[in-house]
């Protein structure tokens, strides 16, 4: 009977995903730091009189993703890019860069904490900075490269400068390092600027001892102490490293929980009390009104968030993570009447991406929804698809979120107080990671695997990871709430043994019953 039901929804599956399917709603899942603006360029343009199919402003990962897209579709696309290197923040200064200083981090906490254990001495551990950031740099250069590779190979043409819309349609002026400027044109244009740290009032980043994410990328030593102001995935992911590496870390966060609204708060708790343990020292429910450098760090004025009497907090380096918001600012967008949303957002349908301006299109962290690079690449490619005459779309409720912390945290779809005030009556279904064999014998026990499903139909509204390797676990979770999957489906399917991902089948199996090992 399962495996018939299994069957029959793969029919239907098969039937309308290739048909176009009318936008869903956006959850808002967390801001992540994923994006395309920075510093400009030299130039490398085609003949402004060679119209093209598509131009893309932006070579993030929505706008690079597109780019390639398009031109396997038979579009004759042109990207304009400013930074001088594709990848967006992402690559250059976001998520890549924080994941070579995660690991090399990692790697350093573990000789000095956890080898011995295993019977592995390896004497005085120290860390050179200096190196670290090098191999950080290679790596990010190597895979920036690999997209310039990636365009020739599907020849889009690459013009290096900034690109801003006009009051003519289908045009866009390119401004070239050398102060020259260039007028191209195509049938449509996308927007794929992505985002920027947002700012702080009373709190002015240098880079140095008050830095934003792209600055804390970059430090020259490890601080002795370092405030983290806000506690939401960049600030734990970067606090996270330069704790590993020794730094004394105090997250200041504005409101009562960490990691804003779309973790789930059983998950979130266990969370919140594995980084203390780790060390990590939190400021809940207030607020930084200033910042002044002092000839030994920073001063801090802390407030409560519904505030009240102020006290001083001094550190070494400040790592303001706020959030991130939409790179808009010379666009264009009021010469091409692209119209905005109260938020700052590009106003988009939320299926083809159309603006207000016929012929513009938008994509990724200046639209609505979470700011992540996944997000903004299957736009990307949905848009293109579109244009090209075909059919395309992007399920938003199966977008996963991820905090590469240790452990890492994985979700997608409804948490438990979502499901629980729509009314929806479910089950619930959870396993500890201490309760498997794979993560007992690599002794990295923490966490749990936590389904919540519907109690009628068993189909999979939300999957929650905190444990190792979090983040790869939740792809089979994604997959199969992507083809409307129960807990069973994953239960009755054979995972490997020993793996972590037979947590992940535990919990399912715990989700419609109960588990075997727990």
């Amino acid at each position: 009977m399962m495996h018939s039901a299994m069957a029959a929804r793969r029919a239907t599956k098969q039937a309308f995903a290739f048909a176009p399917v009318a936008s869903q709603p956006l959850r808002a899942l967390g801001a992540r730091w994923y994006a395309a603006a920075a510093a400009p360029a030299a130039p490398a343009a085609p003949a402004a009189a060679e119209p093209q199919d598509l131009i893309i402003v932006g070579g993030g990962p929505g706008g690079y993703v597109a780019a390639i897209k398009g031109a396997q579709l038979g579009l004759k696309v042109t990207c304009v890019e400013g930074r001088g290197s594709l990848g967006g923040t992402c690559l250059n200064v976001g998520c890549i860069p924080s994941k070579a200083l995660l690991h090399a981090s990692h790697l350093f906490h573990d000789a000095n904490h956890s080898m011995a254990k295993h019977g592995i001495s390896v004497g005085e551990v120290t860390i050179d900075v200096s190196k670290m950031m090098v191999q950080k740099s290679k790596s990010v250069d190597g895979l920036t490269k690999g997209i310039e590779g990636l365009f020739k190979k599907n020849k889009v043409t690459y013009i290096k400068g900034w690109g801003a819309l006009t009051s003519n349609a289908g045009e866009v002026t390119v401004s070239i390092e050398d102060g020259t400027t260039q007028t191209i044109s195509a049938k449509n244009i996308i927007l794929a600027t992505g985002s920027e740290p947002a700012s702080l009032p009373g709190v002015e980043v240098d880079e140095e001892v008050i830095v934003s994410s792209t600055g804390a990328l970059s430090l020259k030593a490890v601080p002795k102490r370092m405030v983290v102001i806000g506690g939401g995935v960049i600030g734990l992911e970067l606090g996270s490293v330069w704790g590993r590496l020794g730094s004394e870390i105090t997250v200041i966060e504005y409101s009562k929980d960490i990691c804003g609204t779309g973790m789930d708060a059983q998950i979130r708790k266990a969370f919140h009390r594995t980084l203390k343990k780790q060390g990590m020292n939190f400021m809940m429910e207030k607020k930084v009104v200033a910042a002044v450098k002092t000839p030994t760090g920073v001063k801090l004025t802390v407030e409560p968030s519904a505030g009240g009497e102020a006290i001083e907090v001094e550190a070494d380096v400040v790592l303001v993570a706020t959030g991130r918001r939409p790179f808009t600012g010379g666009l264009g967008l009021d010469k091409a009447g692209v119209e905005m949303t109260k938020r700052g957002l590009v106003s988009v349908d939320m299926h083809s991406y159309q603006t207000s301006a016929p012929g513009v299109f938008a994509i990724g962290d200046i639209i609505d929804g979470p700011m992540l690079a996944h997000k903004a690449e299957e736009e990307g490619v949905s848009c293109v698809e579109q244009l090209a005459g075909k059919p395309g779309h992007v399920n938003y409720d199966v977008i996963p979120s991820i905090i590469y912390t240790h452990p890492e945290v994985a979700w997608c779809g409804k948490t438990e107080e979502e499901v629980k005030e729509s009314g929806v009556e479910y089950n619930v279904g959870t396993f500890p990671f201490a309760a498997n064999s794979r993560a007992r014998t690599n002794d990295d026990a923490d966490g749990m695997v936590k389904f919540v499903s519907c109690k009628h139909t068993d189909k999979i509204l939300g999957a929650h990871i905190m444990g190792p390797s979090a983040g790869e676990l939740l792809s089979e979770c994604v997959l199969a709430m992507e083809y409307g999957a129960s807990t069973e489906d994953i239960a009755r399917t054979c995972h490997g043994h020993p793996t972590l991902s037979e947590a992940v089948k535990e919990a399912a199996l715990a989700t419609g019953g109960k588990a075997i090992h727990f």
